[in-house]
């Protein structure tokens, strides 16, 4: 019997396994994609979780191959309205660390156990001293039993955990169009374009690339060359004309807020995206998850060397990290409101942007965009 079963293999799964083998305890991760994928999603690791993985040694191995953004700025109609300075904050890293999510898993996996590929898990079944995983291997039924497991494999991993309609979503309207484009501007500067037609956030990337998101019309046409065209048309509004130029593709996503109000049951544990999925406008969804994982390690680890589940350690765990999920995810709807076509409110909405990022709230939202707000920050 194994000691700790993690379902699923992103980086949150890899970092929860990678801590756990450090400690010395037996860990296997089951992961449904039969390779590793090649997309881009998260991109932004932030100063807590990179003092959080220094420790481990892995905060040197992402930082090697990482752009370090030292500021962002919001602009509105080529305008400059406030810039949020990360380099001011007295943190150990003072600056959001960018690199593709492929990036990430890659540093990652190299300090945790070997994924079993095409390992689709079907049910997570509590017992009193273990806890049965059932499983598709490659097409074969599987049946394991582990002390603990601990799903970490985003929202279509959520019903192993909890029974239908249990944890409060609620799905935005909102939908955005994204793509990597190589882009000759100031690397450790991210810009926010809050125009009357919506938001285009610029984020810098390794070798001369930005991520560019654009608010795109829900319901808009959802053909590949369709969303191409919109997107090039949305970074041309904005004076990003040569991006725009070699655009040439485009994948649409839409936002939801999910916060379950628990993430332990007995010896099954639910972490990052299982557990809360907030709107990656703001970019703190994979590190919500990151910090779960490395805080719950130890605890694990504890339980697994004496025998005895250490409660009351993770009873503060759980409140700790609900706590910091839902401040994240009241965050993340600020930030989507703020991002929707203004329309005759787009003057208020400058003035109010200009004031937030002006004297002292300026620092707060240095703060408040780097996790400093997470409770485990």
């Amino acid at each position: 019997m194994r000691d700790v079963t993690v379902v699923g293999a992103g980086p949150v799964g890899l970092l929860l396994a990678g801590e756990l083998a450090r400690r010395g305890v037996d860990v296997e991760i089951l992961e449904r994609r039969p390779a590793v994928g090649d997309g881009t999603r998260a991109i932004g690791i932030h100063s807590p979780v990179l003092a959080a993985l220094e420790p481990s040694g892995l905060t040197e191995r992402l930082l090697a191959e990482a752009v370090r953004v030292r500021r962002g700025e919001a602009r509105s109609r080529g305008r400059l309205l406030g810039t949020v300075h990360f380099d001011v904050l007295s943190a150990r890293f003072p600056f959001v660390a960018t690199l593709p999510q492929a990036s990430t898993e890659s540093v990652l996996a190299a300090a945790a156990p070997e994924p079993l590929r095409g390992g689709y898990v079907l049910a997570v079944i509590p017992r009193r001293d273990s806890v049965v995983v059932r499983a598709g291997v490659l097409g074969r039924p599987v049946e394991s039993e582990s002390r603990i497991v601990v799903v970490a494999g985003g929202g279509a991993a959520r019903e192993l955990v909890y029974r239908p309609g249990a944890v409060p979503t609620r799905d935005y309207r909102d939908r955005y169009l994204m793509t990597d484009a190589a882009a000759d501007a100031d690397a450790g500067l991210a810009v926010i374009h809050l125009d009357p037609d919506g938001v285009l956030e610029s984020f810098p990337l390794p070798g001369g690339r930005r991520r560019f998101v654009a608010w795109d019309p829900p319901g808009a046409g959802d053909e590949p060359e369709d969303r191409v065209r919109r997107l090039r048309d949305a970074l041309a509004r904005r004076g990003e004309e040569a991006a725009a130029e070699v655009v040439s593709s485009a994948t649409s996503f839409g936002v939801r807020r999910v916060v379950a109000p628990r993430l332990r049951h007995g010896r099954v544990f639910a972490i990052g995206d299982t557990a809360h999925e907030v709107s990656p406008i703001g970019g703190q969804g994979m590190n919500l998850g990151l910090l779960d994982a490395v805080t719950l390690a130890p605890l694990l680890a504890s339980w697994v060397r004496t025998g005895r589940a250490p409660d009351v350690g993770l009873l503060r765990w759980e409140a700790r990290r609900v706590q910091s999920a839902r401040r994240a995810a009241a965050l993340a709807s600020v930030n989507t409101a703020l991002g929707r076509p203004s329309g005759r409110g787009d003057a208020l909405r400058r003035a109010a942007v200009r004031t937030m990022l002006a004297g002292p709230s300026a620092r707060l939202f240095a703060r408040a965009y780097s996790m400093s707000f997470d409770v485990d920050a």
